[in-house]
């Protein structure tokens, strides 16, 4: 299929406005982003418009057009004009929903949402603060904050839509996606509180050619939600749920969060499989940390616990959630990958640093280089989705990764550190196998928390770095 527009984002005027310093608006800065990271996707620039509700200049015919973007607010469902360009692409895109992708720019229930991306799976673009609950909109870009929801919720939107694209060129108008193998898991929805580890989990899984359900927002009363999980669970090999210090949105009329729904049902889908004799497993993931949690969630996971006790097929697990991941690889992720660990040929190594420290860290590439690996490195100059770019690819492509942390604070390394866990959601297609943090003796306060993230803590003068790092080497090399 041939269309004018590869994407339309279309918005509420409102959403858009400048800074009162002149930056650009929200909008303008999304479409920025979005169409850099999709650009790095497809392997080439797409066409992206805006098309605000009074826009007469952007009028294409919206049965020329590939994929349409939302950007729900509360000014996006008070403007008549918005909801019309939705409807109106829907019925020329044959009433395909898959071909509508909702951003949600600040929280807004199911049940005020129009009724027609009320099914559709949302890519959350807004700033919550788990602990105060206070929701925020981002205006620093790169923070640490904007690199764990913000640009992860881009990576994912945009690994989606590249998918649609190239099915809209090769099948046609109606093409939508649809994985047709049958290896199919049950990723259970997840309070706010775990949304991006949910995604990164899941991008990870359709890697490597899984099916990942539920594929619509489960949203109505809560007899239809429970019919819509148990339909989906009868063809999965598999559930995983992670449980947070958040218990979920009850659906309406139901006295149950939607995570609650989803694990008894699965519980009971264990259980009728080992009747038939069918092939089913839960893996449950529950965090270590409950400070956050309150006492109705305590109670629920106490639940969780008393019930998978002795039932053969369930298993829970109260480890880091990286250990968590790593089971899963185990579990689910083919031979052919796993062994492609094991070859050590052509490995590389992505060195992390700041750019005061680029002299200091000259020895170590060195060392890196004669024992015969690859060594990736950040870039420092050019724009900063320049900049952007090079890191998410060297993220894409290392097989270890060593951080040095001389002249920076523990915020930065926390935030690279954060980088490499959340590697998978850039579209890397094989474990890392190796993690390492160089630093001086007393410059990481918080040494335990990079421990439980399997980093291997490298610290003392510059001669010991070079011993130890001899080692590192040679034990990733065996």
């Amino acid at each position: 299929m041939s269309t004018e527009i590869d994407i339309l984002i279309v918005y509420a005027d409102a959403d858009n406005e400048t800074s009162n310093e002149g930056s650009p608006g929200w909008i303008s800065q999304f479409k920025k982003f979005f169409e850099f990271i999709l650009a790095q996707v497809l392997d080439e620039k797409p066409k992206v418009l805006l098309k605000g509700e009074f826009d007469s200049l952007t009028s294409p015919r919206l049965n020329n057009v590939g994929v349409m973007i939302p950007v729900l607010s509360k000014n996006f469902i008070a403007s008549a004009q918005c909801l019309d360009n939705v409807r109106t692409f829907y019925e020329a895109s044959q009433k395909n929903s898959g071909r509508i992708f909702k951003i949600v720019k600040e929280p807004i229930l199911l049940g005020q949402q129009p009724e027609l991306l009320r099914p559709l799976l949302g890519y959350e673009m807004f700033q919550l603060d788990t602990e105060s609950g206070e929701i925020r909109e981002y205006k620093n870009y790169f923070s640490s904050e904007a690199e764990r929801q913000y640009w992860t919720e881009l990576v994912e939107l945009s690994y989606d839509i590249a998918t649609v694209l190239r099915t809209l060129k090769q099948n046609g108008p109606s093409a939508s996606v649809k994985d047709l193998n049958p290896r199919i898991v049950y990723l259970a929805e997840t309070g706010h509180d775990l949304a991006v580890e949910r995604s990164i989990i899941m991008r990870e899984l359709q890697r490597h050619g899984y099916t990942v359900l539920p594929s619509q927002t489960l949203w109505g009363n809560t007899s239809e939600i429970e019919k819509i999980v148990k339909q989906d669970l009868a063809g999965c090999s598999m559930a995983i749920h992670l449980i947070g210090n958040t218990y979920g949105e009850i659906p309406e009329g139901g006295t149950s969060s939607v995570v609650d729904i989803q694990n008894r049902i699965a519980a009971e889908r264990n259980q009728e499989a080992r009747k038939k004799n069918e092939s089913f497993t839960r893996l449950i993931w529950i965090t270590p940390n409950l400070a956050h949690a309150n006492e109705r969630q305590r109670r629920f996971i106490e639940t969780i616990k008393r019930d998978v006790e002795g039932q053969e097929g369930d298993e829970i697990l109260e480890t880091p959630l990286e250990d968590f991941k790593n089971i899963i690889r185990e579990e689910l992720l083919e031979a052919k990958d796993r062994k492609m660990v094991k070859d050590t040929g052509g490995r590389a190594i992505y060195l992390l640093h700041d750019k005061e420290d680029d002299r200091e860290v000259r020895p170590y590439i060195d060392l890196i280089e004669r024992s015969g690996f690859r060594v990736l490195m950040p870039v420092f100059e050019g724009e900063l989705l320049d900049q952007r770019q090079k890191h998410i690819e060297n993220l894409r492509t290392l097989d270890a990764a060593i951080i040095y942390k001389g002249k920076v604070n523990e915020q930065w390394l926390r935030i690279k550190a954060s980088d490499i866990m959340k590697a998978p959601g850039f579209g890397r297609k094989k474990p890392i196998v190796a993690k390492a943090i160089l630093a001086a003796p007393g410059d990481i306060a918080n040494r335990d928390a990079f421990k439980v993230q399997d980093f291997r803590l490298i610290e003392g003068d510059a001669q010991y770095f070079v011993e130890s790092l001899k080692l590192f080497l040679a034990e990733f090399r065996s």
